[in-house]
């Protein structure tokens, strides 16, 4: 075949895949194929309880949340006229479920009408077991309890009518003389204050609202932000320097999304930059250097296609760490591209078939360590091993292709001016030197620190953080207030770890801890089980009751509503009217109140708030997390890290197995120690330096080694020939350095970490390969 029809065929190839590819692409729907949701990145059908709580906690009302402040002229409070204004407007918005300006007493109304209306059922059983505890407390006999508990009724209720907080319930002493209410309001008095903070003399009249979609969608996210400022801009018309602050955890998401979607262009591109510019540093002809474009690009273009055609949704980190295939895909580039014929009348496919083997070696052992990502739990993983594993073996078959179309397939290098080479006794003292500071190194293994935690998937926005806990101070929450989640399958088994998880509050708190929560209104199963038996053993209490109350002075017929109301309760009540009334009663809390109880699927769950609580993390018999366990999900990340390790081995070890049965096992094991000694003497030196690690340091690894084990390879292929180590081995390695050290510079933590992790062991093995000589190498035929 003549050259242009070489040339021809190979243009008319690249050209058809990168149109079928570009087609491809065009007509993806991005909105929807590429996430930014930190959650995606953890498996869908990951059962731990931590996780289902984020999951729910994402689409309830806790993170649909939004605080804002509102201000007037010179800073001062807003009107109540432009507050109450724009409560009211934006409570119209579509964007928006619910809006209530602080201050307003409905959610406290709302929640006394229902545990009113839900008494029999949630709050008779609390105050029976009370009086019950006081009782057993006496001494007396079991069987007169139900005509002491009526005297004690009727003098408890003289008594309060003598305070003045008695004017208030004055019109539901009729149907409440045992005086149920009045009870729970005094249990939950500290706990209104704390969700419902009062607004006299803050800087800012505050508003609490609720979106009506998730805030880590675009639809909690943009359309909030719009309705909120157009709303401001009316009442602003009437109302000169008026101004809203706000937060939620939507000003976050968005922050990070808009941030990441920039980190994925200047990534992309600095890496290319990078990478050009080292390579131009050491090629002679710039001009002929532009050659490697194509190979570099048609990888990137392989690698989404793959990846977008595999998974149907991808975490947009999949392209921020993808960047690393820049400095990747380049490596065959430079390798076939700047490879000197053997002889002067050698042709391109002779060249190619010589050169197979390395070449052959390095990209298929690598891809199979990224094609075993794929067994990884974490979606992320698996997507990345598809899309760095399809990209090179797409920059393999592109270079092959491409070059065949170059009529002088021959990139030569740049020629620097050097003095003398290394002497030998210099080389084996450096390399000794090397060896000694490894063996110092390797003790450091023992002392690694290990931190995983999801918030080190996002951007840090330090300026939205100050205006949130400057909001959030607002509306009374503390730095000293641990808030607690406790979870359970139904609401009435999260009671009963609640219950639990009280008791280990008392115990560990010392008696210091404060707590509030619904558990002041809630009996557990077994408390309102005992309510029942009193009802069904003691039908005889009504009639003392009705004789204390007569020989209190009262009005035994002023008291009709309530013992007609008790008859119905006591002949009517089941076990399962607990449910029943919490699910009602969450249905009508409104406002932050509404914050404290969650009835539902997969989890239902109480929310505790606890001033002075201890240091460690509730026992898991306890089933209860701590707010900061959630935000963090290290438990869970931990478990996916040591998942990780156990997958790199095998990957590492089916890498060195290919090393082994294509170079032998002398030879091979020298080639594969080079990467796997760099791999530990670098975590070493982490140890020693008390650098904490997380999952994406082990990955780094995992990587790093996949690619300088390619370095060693070329290097002992010229070793075979007696040649000294190519300038592409020199140059692959530097490129590849460069597009890990874009990485680093990222504002994602670990993305820093995996690209300073892959920087670092290139530079540690380039050197290792500079001092080792494989001139000693066995002979292959």
């Amino acid at each position: 075949m003549t050259f242009r029809r070489r040339q021809l065929l190979g243009w008319s190839v690249l050209a058809a895949a990168a149109l079928l590819g570009g087609a491809w692409l065009l007509r993806l729907d991005y909105g929807r194929k590429i996430s930014t949701d930190v959650l995606d990145l953890i498996p869908a059908d990951e059962r731990a309880p931590e996780l289902t709580l984020v999951r729910s906690l994402a689409s309830q009302a806790e993170a649909r949340t939004m605080l804002l402040a509102l201000t007037g002229p010179d800073g001062k409070p807003a009107a109540t006229a432009a507050a109450a204004g724009f409560a009211a407007a934006l409570a119209r918005e579509p964007a928006f479920e619910q809006v209530m300006l602080m201050g307003d007493t409905a959610a406290q109304d709302a929640l006394g009408r229902e545990l009113f209306a839900q008494r029999f059922t949630l709050l008779f059983p609390l105050w029976l077991h009370e009086r019950q505890t006081a009782y057993a407390a006496t001494g007396a006999a079991p069987a007169d309890f139900s005509a002491w508990l009526a005297r004690e009724t009727a003098t408890a209720l003289g008594q309060f009518l003598t305070t003045p907080e008695a004017l208030a319930f004055q019109e539901i002493i009729p149907d409440d003389p045992l005086l149920l209410l009045p009870g729970a309001v005094e249990r939950l008095k500290d706990g209104l204050g704390l969700v419902q903070p009062a607004t006299a003399g803050a800087p800012a009249a505050l508003v609490w609202a609720r979106l009506a979609a998730s805030p880590l969608s675009e639809a909690g996210q943009a359309p909030a932000f719009a309705a909120i400022e157009r709303t401001a801009a009316v009442v602003r018309a009437d109302h000169p320097g008026f101004a809203v602050a706000y937060t939620g955890v939507n000003r976050f998401a968005a922050a990070s999304r808009a941030r990441i979607e920039r980190e994925v262009t200047w990534l992309n591109l600095l890496s290319l930059a990078a990478v050009l510019t080292v390579a131009f540093i050491f090629i002679r002809s710039v001009h002929r250097g532009l050659h490697l474009i194509p190979v570099v690009l048609l990888s990137v273009l392989g690698a989404w296609v793959a990846a977008t055609l595999v998974f149907e949704r991808l975490h947009i980190m999949v392209f921020v760490v993808g960047s690393l295939l820049t400095g990747v895909a380049i490596d065959y580039g430079f390798y076939l591209f700047m490879q000197p014929p053997a002889h002067p009348a050698e042709d391109y496919w002779s060249k190619v078939r010589r050169l197979a083997k390395p070449l052959l070696a390095s990209c298929l052992t690598t891809v199979a360590g990224f094609a075993l990502l794929l067994c990884s739990d974490l979606p992320f993983i698996r997507q990345l091993g598809v899309f760095v594993g399809a990209g090179l073996v797409c920059a393999l078959a592109a270079a092959v292709v491409y070059f065949s179309t170059v009529r002088h397939p021959f990139l030569e290098a740049r020629r620097f001016r050097s003095g003398p080479g290394l002497t030998g006794g210099l080389r084996r003292g450096l390399r000794r030197a090397l060896i000694a500071a490894w063996l110092v190194a390797l003790p450091g293994l023992a002392l690694l620190q290990w931190k995983d935690d999801i918030r080190e998937l996002q951007i840090p926005s330090p300026e939205i953080t100050r205006e949130h806990d400057r909001i959030s101070a607002l509306f009374g929450e503390q730095s000293d207030r641990t808030v607690y989640l406790t979870y359970g399958a139904s609401v009435m088994e999260a009671r009963a770890s609640l219950e639990l998880f009280e008791a280990w509050l008392r115990q560990a708190g010392g008696g210091r801890t404060r707590t509030i929560g619904l558990a002041a209104v809630v009996p557990t199963d077994a408390v309102h089980a005992a309510a029942l038996r009193f009802g069904q053993e003691h039908p005889e209490f009504a009639e003392q009751l009705r004789t204390a109350l007569a020989a209190a002075g009262f009005e035994a017929e002023a008291f009709v509503p309530f013992f007609a109301a008790y008859a119905r309760h006591a002949q009517a009540a089941t076990a399962d009217d607990p449910t029943r009334s919490l699910a009602a009663l969450q249905a009508k809390l409104i406002g932050p109140v509404g914050l404290l109880l969650h009835a539902g699927r997969p989890l239902s769950w109480f929310v505790t708030l606890a001033s002075a609580a201890p240091d460690a993390a509730p026992p898991p018999g306890t089933r209860t997390v701590s707010a900061s366990q959630l935000q963090s999900l290290n438990r869970i990340f931990a478990r996916y890290r040591q998942s990780a390790l156990w997958l790199s081995l095998t990957g590492l070890a089916i890498v060195g197995t290919g090393v082994l049965l294509s170079y032998g096992w002398r030879d091979g094991a020298r080639i594969f120690a080079i990467p796997c000694g760099a791999c530990l003497g670098l975590f070493g030196l982490f140890g020693w330096f008390g650098h904490p690690l997380n999952m994406f340091h082990l990955l780094g690894a995992f990587l790093g080694v996949c690619l300088t084990h390619n370095y060693s390879i070329f290097s002992a292929t010229s070793a075979y020939r007696h040649e000294p180590p190519p300038v592409s081995v020199l140059l692959s390695a530097l490129t590849t350095a460069a597009s890990f050290g874009v990485l680093a510079l990222s504002g994602i933590p670990v993305v820093r970490a995996l690209g300073s992790t892959v920087a670092l062991m290139v530079i540690i093995a380039l050197l290792v390969i500079k001092m080792e000589p494989f001139a000693a190498l066995g002979e292959k035929p």
